[in-house]
């Protein structure tokens, strides 16, 4: 079998015919392509043998599989990812998709987190996926940074940004932490953050340690090295993925197989443990992505697929994403003009706020 998909270009016009109808097929219906189904519609007088020469043409191929010995055949992840590359015919948006995402930003009084939320939401309804949206960190410059002991074993961290945006986290300290040490770390990264903003901070804060770790006692190093690691996580009051439409899902579970790949999917979502992986599908790569299968980073034991894009500030730079994730059995054509249109609308968002 081959482990490459061949390409597009080399195959005839018969085969490639037959492998369309295959993909476009199960697609549509979720269920194998059986010959005598393309026989009726095939573009040419064509006997149900010959197109089942030409589906173990394409089997061998590694583009097509038979779940059942006597059944028809359904895209394997090698062919599904051919037709995307090479055969995917991408419609326009419709309208009441359009107008859907259009309401979700013609608030101006909102937070641009609560519009993200909403702009999730409406991407989760009219795709019937989950939708995942990675919010902008804050890149205001720092104005100040304390520490607070609420307990033994919880603390937390006050930051205030030079543009009023004030970020509470509560989190869990390193052993032996004392209000003094906490003052000390508190003191020392007051010193050196005025005027960065949240990302420069971690460069700017290892390259102070090194100058002057003889003048922080450990735990006071310990303390802002942890503190650096949570901002940049997710927290309870200000996650920065934003995943809604998880139930749209399950109606997609046909068997316990599929029902257990669901289950793995939403604990993935729940633990948000790859924000930053999320981030940099995103960013490999110019306008809308798709993974499949195995091929999607984050959850690839779920055997899903994603649809991710970018999206830029007005400085056209990349500080977050969104996408729409679900069975590999999407409908490629008409979801990804509507995360292309939806990132695009984002980012504008974020460019007329700032």
């Amino acid at each position: 079998m081959s482990q490459e998909p061949p390409n597009i270009d080399e195959m005839n016009e018969r085969s490639r015919e037959v492998f369309r109808r295959v993909v476009e097929g199960y697609l549509e219906s979720g269920v194998p392509v059986g010959s005598r189904t393309l026989t009726r519609d095939f573009s040419e007088k064509i006997s149900a043998a010959t197109i089942r020469n030409v589906m173990q043409d394409l089997e061998f191929l590694g583009l097509v599989g038979s779940p059942h010995v006597s059944a028809g055949r359904i895209p394997t992840q090698l062919g599904l990812r051919m037709f995307v590359d090479g055969l995917l015919e991408v419609g326009d948006l419709d309208g009441k998709d359009r107008e859907t995402i259009d309401r979700t930003v013609t608030t101006n009084n909102q937070d641009v987190t609560s519009v993200l939320d909403q702009v999730g939401q409406a991407l989760s309804g009219v795709t019937h996926g989950a939708s995942l949206v990675l919010t902008p960190k804050h890149e205001a410059p720092i104005k100040h940074i304390e520490f607070v002991s609420l307990s033994q074993d919880r603390a937390l961290v006050v930051l205030v940004f030079g543009d009023g945006h004030v970020e509470n986290r509560v989190f869990t300290p390193p052993p032996g932490q004392t209000p003094s040490s906490m003052r000390e770390a508190a003191n020392f990264l007051n010193a050196i953050a005025a005027g960065h903003t949240l990302s420069e901070l971690g460069a700017v804060i290892a390259r102070e340690i090194t100058a002057r770790r003889q003048e922080i006692d450990r735990l006071a190093a310990e303390l802002i090295a942890d503190g650096v690691a949570l901002w940049e996580n997710e927290g309870e009051a200000t996650e920065r993925l934003i995943v809604r439409g998880r139930g749209n899902l399950l109606g997609e579970g046909e068997n316990e197989s599929d029902l257990a790949r669901i289950r793995t999917l939403f604990d993935d979502l729940e633990r948000k443990r790859d924000i930053a992986q999320f981030l940099d599908l995103a960013e490999e790569g110019d306008g809308v992505r798709i993974f499949i299968g195995s091929e999607n980073k984050l959850f690839s034991l779920s055997g899903s697929s994603l649809v991710v894009s970018p999206y830029m500030n007005a400085d056209r730079k990349i500080i977050g994403a969104v996408g729409v994730i679900g069975p590999t059995r999407l409908n490629y054509g008409r979801i990804v003009p509507i995360v292309n249109y939806t990132a695009k609308l984002v980012g504008k968002m974020i460019a007329d706020r700032s």
